[in-house]
């Protein structure tokens, strides 16, 4: 059983909570169960190592099982080591290694996605797990973050997630322009989400149409070098007092209303 939490071992798996040690290693850091739950339940292929205390074995041995499955021994280590590999306060007693797997906005397109967020400048990782999740939630095809979005990999990022990270394709280090031209090329329509654009009820109907949306800053919004890329510029109405919304809970509403438009078209054609 690890013991030592200075070990060369606990160390390495530490460091990989700065962007650093992620980009030199392409690994990354999963914290508590149920992130590798769903690591072993969609992608047993990117978990490199396991670490977990006896109690908390005892407590997931469906991890335990699935981990064996997947040819991965879990190794036991003290809860003092936990806490030093961990990025949060209390990992739970389970940590996990996995290779990252972006997927390239070539990929994505390529798949005809009929919903798909591409986030341009969302600084906030849990803002960025918030959209990711939502976009599992709603039955997006993909998220799309480009170069200047913060780091899917951060650990702020994959807890926030809740395991949506192994769910659906996510493009990284993008250029904005070329996520746009290649969802053209898809026929897939760009709508920014921006205070200045459209009421959003008055242009619903197009988001039965493949959609691709465009989430810009949480501060700052989409500059007008990004919002020139659109197609179409939205905004969601403000009925009560509060001043705006947070980026992760429009992106969301967005999300879901675009979800509820394309199925209803095909539950329309169905009939």
């Amino acid at each position: 059983m690890l013991e030592n939490p200075r070990s060369p071992r606990v160390r390495a798996v530490a460091k990989l909570s700065k962007r650093s040690a992620r980009h030199e290693t392409g690994l990354f850091l999963l914290e508590g169960p149920q992130s590798v739950r769903e690591a072993l339940t969609y992608r047993p292929d990117a978990l490199v190592e396991l670490y977990a205390t006896p109690a908390a074995l005892d407590r997931h041995t469906d991890i335990r099982d699935a981990a064996r499955t997947a040819g991965l021994d879990p190794d036991l280590a003290s809860e003092a080591v936990l806490d030093a590999m961990a990025d949060t306060v209390t990992p739970q007693g389970i940590i996990a290694v996995a290779r990252q797997t972006p997927s390239t906005v070539a990929e994505v397109f390529a798949a005809l996605p009929r919903l798909v967020a591409i986030c341009e400048q969302v600084r906030d990782p849990g803002n960025l797990g918030t959209i990711i999740r939502a976009a599992d939630a709603a039955g997006a095809d993909a998220v799309v973050l480009t170069g200047k979005s913060v780091d899917p990999y951060n650990p702020k990022v994959v807890r926030s997630t809740t395991g949506s990270l192994f769910h659906l394709p996510i493009a990284v280090g993008v250029e904005l322009s070329e996520a746009v031209e290649r969802a053209h090329a898809a026929g897939v329509r760009v709508v920014a989400a921006d205070v200045d654009g459209t009421d959003f009820l008055a242009s619903r109907d197009v988001l039965a149409e493949p959609t691709a949306w465009l989430f810009g800053n949480e501060a700052r919004g989409l500059e007008e070098d990004a919002l020139s890329h659109a197609d179409l510029s939205l905004r969601l109405p403000i009925y009560g007092k509060a001043e705006s919304l947070n980026l992760a809970t429009a992106a969301s509403v967005c999300l879901y209303e675009t979800a509820f438009a394309q199925r209803s078209i095909r539950v329309g054609s169905l009939g």
